[in-house]
């Protein structure tokens, strides 16, 4: 408990997209089954939190999800396909200070098929446009990598350099939580365009010192990206931090240690006890147990953000050093 920041609230299922890399859609929610918003009270305060789904605005609540949540966030996310343009805006105005990633996998033919959803990108772009006239400031898009979106990552960059907006980024995996077993991790030719994406970040063109440094911490969080990628074993990515660093709550308001498992490894839940005795039961230590032996290998980014808080001269050797070998001409060392 002393030491989880995070949380990440799956506030439903029930989602507008279809994509090819998360079978979500397949597995929605009814609004009835999901938790009350009263339930999030619960939680300490002072937690990191995403709220995220399926797609999260197509609660009716989600005003009031944001009411009880942001007075006890130290900073409150929202991950969202930026389809309901007028929900996501208002809560940028009600809430300046939140953080939001709208996803992307592509240009909009590739975006458009790859998630399933008719004018994905238009809706994409247009939220994010009208994101731009509001205060919140900490919004961008966020793409996952997956072999067949790779040759528009460095296109989804420069658009974002462009509207001088945020590009986070995630990789493919199959978990109990997207419902998928057969996404394909490892490409050559994805490869060859990652490694291009990430010398686009560790030169970075962005405008400003402080956007520049979150370029460079980027090009770091895909080096375990990249090993993924080509295949590698164990060791390539920092202990997992699941259940010490942040945890998840789905939808029924089942709490797990992560969203990466092949099967849910539920704790507790909050609608039938509080958090505090979730977190402290016998249960917990079961599935902590469970976490210390886990094998899966996921490159997922909030373990590498935490442990990059942790040791951060690790991630600013690394970037120094592919920095040189950049200018030097030659490949990164991953």
């Amino acid at each position: 408990m002393k030491n989880i920041v995070q949380g990440s609230l799956i506030t439903t299922f029930r989602c507008n997209a279809k994509c090819n890399m998360c079978n979500i859609w397949q597995h929605q929610t009814g609004a009835e089954e999901e938790i009350e918003y009263a339930c999030y009270e619960k939680l300490p305060d002072g937690l990191r939190i995403n709220i995220t789904g399926g797609e999260a605005t197509i609660r009716k609540d989600i005003d009031d999800i944001f009411r009880v949540l942001h007075p006890k966030a130290s900073l409150l996310e929202l991950s969202t396909n930026g389809y309901h343009t007028e929900k996501i805006v208002a809560l940028a105005n009600r809430y300046p200070d939140i953080l939001i990633r709208v996803s992307l996998e592509g240009l909009p033919a590739l975006n458009d098929s790859k998630r399933g959803i008719k004018n994905g990108f238009d809706h994409a772009l247009r939220t994010m446009l009208e994101l731009k006239k509001t205060k919140c400031k900490n919004i961008g898009f966020s793409v996952v990598i997956s072999p067949d979106n790779y040759k528009d990552l460095l296109y989804l960059y420069d658009l974002c350099v462009a509207l001088d907006v945020e590009l986070g980024n995630s990789v493919v995996h199959n978990s109990w939580y997207f419902h998928k077993s057969d996404n394909e991790i490892v490409s050559r030719d994805a490869l060859e365009q990652h490694e291009k994406f990430v010398k686009a970040l560790l030169t970075s063109k962005r405008r400003g010192l402080k956007n520049k440094l979150k370029d460079y911490g980027r090009a770091y969080f895909n080096k375990s990206i990249h090993r993924r990628l080509r295949g590698d074993g164990q060791g390539y990515r920092p202990p997992c931090g699941a259940l010490k660093d942040f945890f998840f709550i789905d939808p029924r308001g089942n709490v797990s240690p992560c969203n990466g498992s092949e099967e849910e490894w539920i704790i507790g839940n909050i609608r039938d006890d509080s958090f505090e005795n979730i977190m402290h039961s016998d249960r917990a230590k079961e599935m902590a147990g469970r976490v210390e032996r886990c094998d899966r290998n996921c490159a997922f980014v909030v373990t590498e953000r935490h442990d990059m808080l942790r040791r951060p001269w690790i991630p600013v050797l690394w970037v120094v050093r592919n920095k040189i070998r950049i200018a030097r001409g030659k490949a990164i060392c991953w």
